[in-house]
């Protein structure tokens, strides 16, 4: 995306709590959305001191999906301290998140955070891979007929967690990950899914073969898992617990 649709600013605009920051996940991130594909809008927030130490429950997560204005789109953001929780439970996704390029709304605590997150970063993030890889093999596998979109998730989140182990940075974009990895048909697989609807499905799939391919992947996963440099535990405890009490603060 070379421009962030303006749409997405003024959601942002409109959130009921400050953001850390906010930015566009799924599909457009992974660099297959389809013509109807939805924005996924995914981000952080802060909630005011009196909220976080009433008796009433606080707002943790802002979840809304719908129509804004002519743009299909679903919004999750976390308010700070649920954020960087997950931050520190070797969470790929949210990591997804906050390192996304395509960035709708940031601040100087985003750029903070963007840096804690390489602290956070461990070699147990590839169980979280793994587990996401699974999850989506078992969606592809069950459907009838089967969709592009699960199998190409398949092989994003491998290929993501293949490529973190090996460099110890984040990326999500299968075509970008695909320029290293080589794999002849992804690339096929992504026209399919960027010329055809949401919900394109694969009459012709080859069952046997992308099985193969998929335990193939897995296992070099356990392998990068196994070789890899990265820390054994997150060491960004600290600087998450320094930013958040910074912006409860400031949100007093």
């Amino acid at each position: 995306m070379d421009e962030i649709e303006p749409r997405l600013k003024a959601i942002v605009a409109e959130q009921p709590y400050p953001l850390v920051f906010a930015t566009i996940s799924g599909a457009h991130l992974y660099g297959f959305p389809s013509p109807d594909s939805d924005y996924d809008l995914r981000g952080a927030h802060v909630l005011p001191l009196a909220e976080v130490i009433s008796l009433r429950p606080p707002r943790e997560t802002i979840e809304w999906s719908g129509d804004a204005d002519g743009l299909e789109m679903d919004l999750v953001t976390h308010d700070a301290r649920k954020f960087f929780g997950l931050m520190l439970k070797n969470n790929g996704y949210v990591l997804e998140q906050l390192l996304s390029p395509l960035v709708v709304h940031t601040t100087p605590e985003h750029e903070e955070l963007r840096e804690i997150a390489r602290l956070c970063i461990t070699r147990h993030h590839a169980h979280h891979y793994r587990g996401f890889a699974e999850s989506q093999w078992r969606l592809f596998h069950k459907e009838s007929p089967r969709r592009v979109k699960p199998l190409l998730y398949v092989y994003r989140v491998l290929l993501t967690g293949i490529h973190l182990m090996q460099t110890g940075e984040v990326d999500a974009n299968l075509p970008r990950l695909n320029d290293a990895a080589r794999l002849p048909y992804i690339d096929d697989l992504i026209a399919r899914k960027l010329a055809g609807p949401e919900q394109s499905t694969l009459a012709d799939a080859d069952l046997a073969f992308h099985e193969r391919e998929y335990q193939r992947l897995l296992g070099t996963l356990g392998e990068a898992f196994a070789a890899t440099k990265l820390r054994d535990a997150t060491a960004g405890f600290t600087a998450l617990d320094d930013l958040l009490v910074r912006l409860r603060l400031r949100a007093a």
